[in-house]
């Protein structure tokens, strides 16, 4: 059964593009544009300000009515009591996901272009499955090219479905049609000059899907 709240526009951080107070000060304008599904992305090796920053998001995101999902570490997850993990395929089991953060909280997996990957992860007990790149990505320029297509035959798993990579308000009503649940972004929120306008106008596209 689909989880309701998994719906929407799915915003990624990246660490890259922040400095000190700015991750928080954007991460709020979002909240204030309606985000409710935000990710934790930092891939550096500085725990204890992945740690703190995240405790203060985990704040700001609860108060919002927000899932924050952390990237890649389960162990953080937990720390920080937050709403789920998401994990690629080098970045730990479901399994050990499961047992570390219980029963209740979110388990996402990249599937990349692999349906067999999707299946394999909702056997696992996966909460959603996220394919893509479907355009080009300055985040990850040389990501796994996926389809349109594979978002159609990922309906049979009955898990909520998530696009990535180059999404912008122009293309991604193709990919809602298709049959994403979420469409998860980078830059065509956080490198807009109006975040909060560029997060409601994502919030739309899905009322005017249906």
């Amino acid at each position: 059964m689909k989880d309701n709240r998994l719906k929407g526009l799915y915003l990624i951080s990246n660490h890259q593009q922040f400095k000190d107070q700015r991750l928080f000060e954007d991460v709020s304008l979002a909240l204030q544009g309606g985000v409710k599904i935000l990710q934790y992305r930092d891939k550096s090796r500085d725990q204890e300000k992945r740690l703190l920053q995240c405790r203060q998001l985990r704040k700001t995101t609860t108060d919002s009515g927000c899932l924050l999902i952390i990237n890649d570490d389960a162990r953080l997850a937990q720390q920080v009591e937050a709403d789920g993990v998401h994990l690629g395929q080098e970045d730990g089991n479901i399994t050990h996901a499961r047992q570390l953060l219980g029963d209740d909280k979110i388990i996402g997996v990249s599937c990349y272009n692999k349906i067999e990957l999707a299946s394999q992860a909702a056997d696992e007990g996966a909460n959603y499955i996220a394919f893509g790149r479907f355009f080009p990505s300055r985040t990850k320029p040389n990501a796994i090219q996926a389809h349109a297509d594979i978002l159609h035959q990922a309906k049979d798993l009955q898990l909520p479905v998530v696009a990535i990579g180059g999404i912008s308000q122009d293309n991604a009503p193709d990919l809602i049609n298709a049959g994403a649940d979420m469409v998860a972004v980078i830059d065509a929120i956080f490198g807009q000059s109006d975040i909060k306008t560029a997060t409601q106008q994502f919030k739309n596209l899905f009322k005017l899907q249906g």
